[in-house]
Order: structure tokens, then sequence, then C-alpha cells
């Protein structure tokens, strides 16, 4: 697994992905970005098409890997752009689409085409959009839309922005050093270094999760104790079943994995977390992402957590659980069954908790816990928190009688 961060339609993510995952799988896949369709898949088509660094790119035949430090934009990044507003206009106007899937890929490589474009010759852009294939409308009606969108602008006195502002050729969102080619017609100018998506800078304010928990819970431990526990990345994912850590952490950044046993279903969740701690305060959140490829499950979160000292020797833990997942395991996300398995998982979690504590000779030591199984057992989970459910329901239907 390769961590990347790089920012998406403005927003800085970090991910832990196979060097294989094609740019489009990761955004349909992890960021939930569907307006980016896959055709053939092999570069041809352009209904993959995206801006990467501004310049429009085949999403299927790239590595999402190869985009470190890279801004990516989707067509849901242009839902603000004036030019992709204009076009889809023009596009609805002239009739320029039927089933509608190679249009997300058309409207992105013709905004580059409106930018730069000195006027509309049919000729010119049925050459510039040759690489965007449709196989429904015979082109006539999206040739009249871009030819439209362009004459209007340039009779409003826009003028075009000679090579879409590019001063070089080379590959889209290639990192400095790479191989690229200065456009002799062009003055010479720097290059302008894309904004580097850091890992600090990772933890999106604009997350909404799909489902929010919040529970508490109480150790017997002074609260600089159960702080300086926290502060072990190591220690903490070792007392949640089924954890562990892929790398070595740092200050602010850990890979991992979650592995869940639902029946016969082994899914082992890779994904990465930005950490952030406030030591006045005690609290500290943490903000991942993971995915499971055979699964072909995903899941964002968030967890905010206070420490709170409720006498010299005990400590109550706030918990806040935020969480978006997607794909086949999503249908376990239902509200009420998803509380009652984090109930059992904290408690898993206390329990461990308390053994590391105790084994420790001081607040700096922790020893990992030996009781945190390598599996987190879901399935059991599950069962047992629709046979809680069924109890309480059974109890309130006898009480009624």
């Amino acid at each position: 697994m390769t961590p990347v961060a790089l920012t998406v339609n403005g927003r800085a993510v970090l991910a832990n992905l196979e060097p294989r995952t094609s740019l489009a799988d990761y955004l349909r896949d992890r960021e939930n970005l569907t307006g980016t369709h896959l055709g053939c898949e092999h570069g041809v088509c352009g209904a993959c098409t995206l801006l990467i660094d501004g310049v429009p790119a085949r999403s299927c035949i790239t590595l999402a890997a190869a985009c470190a430090g890279a801004g990516v934009t989707t067509i849901e990044g242009l839902d603000e752009d004036e030019i992709a507003a204009e076009l889809r206009d023009a596009f609805k106007r002239e009739h320029a689409l039927q089933c509608g899937y190679c249009t997300p890929g058309m409207i992105v490589s013709a905004r580059d085409l409106v930018l730069r474009a000195p006027n509309d010759n049919e000729h010119e852009v049925r050459v510039a959009m040759s690489g965007n294939l449709c196989r429904c409308t015979g082109y006539v009606g999206i040739v009249k839309a871009i030819r439209s969108v362009i004459a209007a602008r340039r009779a409003r006195g826009i003028a075009p922005v000679p090579g879409a502002g590019r001063t070089a050729l080379g590959p889209a969102g290639a990192r400095p050093g790479a191989a690229a080619l200065p456009l002799a017609a062009m003055p010479p100018a720097p290059r302008p270094a894309p904004a580097v998506a850091t890992p600090a800078a990772a933890a999106p304010t604009d997350f909404t999760p799909q489902q929010v928990v919040q529970k508490s819970f109480s150790v017997p431990y002074p609260r600089n104790v159960v702080w300086a526990f926290f502060l072990d990345p190591a220690a903490v994912a070792a007392c949640l079943p089924g954890a562990s850590l892929t790398g070595a952490p740092d200050a602010r950044n850990v890979a991992g994995k979650l592995r869940i046993k639902v029946g016969p279903i082994v899914a082992d969740f890779h994904g990465a977390a930005v950490l952030d701690r406030d030591p006045a305060s005690f609290t500290g959140s943490i903000l991942g992402s993971g995915a499971d490829s055979r699964s072909r499950s995903s899941a964002r979160g968030k967890i905010g957590y206070r420490l709170a000292a409720e006498g010299p020797a005990t400590t109550r833990v706030d918990v806040t659980i935020g969480y978006t997942l997607t794909g086949p395991l999503a249908q376990f996300g239902r509200s009420r069954l998803v509380d009652d398995i984090v109930d059992r998982l904290i408690a898993a979690f206390v329990a461990n908790l308390k053994s590391a504590l105790a084994a420790a000779a001081d607040g700096s030591r922790h020893i990992a816990p030996t009781a945190a199984p390598v599996v987190l057992d879901a399935g059991n989970l599950i069962l047992g928190a629709f046979a809680a459910q069924l109890k309480a329901f059974l109890r309130r239907v006898f009480t009624r009688i």
C-alpha cells in the first residue's frame, strides 16, 4: 500500500492505495465521485476525462499514486465553474446529449477548448474533441454547443488563454523534475508549483458523516496516565479487536488495517489516518479512510475524544464517532444496529485498555494487551446485537400484554 496525498475538488485527502489503483477507480470507489465515468478503460473513449493540475487527462489509465501532490478536479468540482455552466446550458439548448454517459468527459474537454480556442472554427473544434467519443448524438449538437459558447465569449470580449495557461508540454500533474518540453510559441515563464496536499492538511473540515455515534466510558486511572497511553498509536490499535498498524507512525500520520470477519467473508480494510491532539484540553481527533479491495467496500470516519477527570484516579472518555460506509458492507450500517455493535466494540476496547494500563509500569511504558483478537468477528457482533434488539422487543411486547 502507498500513502497518497492529493487535492480533490479543492479538498485535501490522504489515502492508502495499492500502487496499481487507477485514479478513476480511486475517485469512484473511495471518494464516491461517480460523475467520472468508465467506458473503454483503455484511454480511448474519453468518458473518464478530468483535470489534473488544470490539464485534461484520462483517469482510467492514470495511476492514483502518480498524482501525489497534484490537484484533481472532477465534473463535480466544476459545479460553480463559469465555462462549465455555459457549456451545460449550451448542451441542453443544442440537444448535445442523449444517454449522457460521455457528457462529463465531453464537458471537461470542451471547457479546456473554450478556454484556449481563438475562434469557433468548426474543423478545429471537431479535431480538438476527437478524443471524446459519443455513440448517440452524431456529434452535430455537441459541435454546435461548443462553437456557440466560444463565439459568445469572444463576442463579450473574453480573450482566449494561449495554451489554456500551460507553459510546458509534459505529463499531466507532473511533479518538478518530470520530463517536460517548453512551448516554443509562448514566452518563457516559470511553471507555478502545484499546491501539495500535506498530510497535516488531510483533515477536511467539510466531511459530513452519514452516521454519528456518541459514547462514554470510564477507566480507573488518572487522566494524565490515560492521556499518555492515547499518545501511543500502536498501543491504542492493539486494544481494538482486528486493528493493527502497517507502518511506523509519525507525530500525525498512521497507516493501518482492520480485519473484519462476517460469516465466511474476511475483509481487510487498509487505510490511513491523521491524528490531532490538544494536551491543554485533553482532546484529540482521528480522521481516516480505508477500503477493502475484495468486497469493494470503503469507509471514511472521524473520531473525536475528550478525557475528563472524574476524580484523582478515574477518567471518563467521551467519544464521538462519525462515519460514511459505502459498498456491499454498507448494508450493516443501519443506525440502531451500528449503535449496538459500537457498544460491544467499546466494551472490548475498554477491557483491553484496562489490561494494558494495569500492565504498564508507569504512564510512559505500555504493554500491548494479548486479549485483542487479530480478526474482528463482526458476524458475532451483529448476531449479538440482533439478539439484544429481539430481546428488548419481546420485553416491550409482553409488558404491554
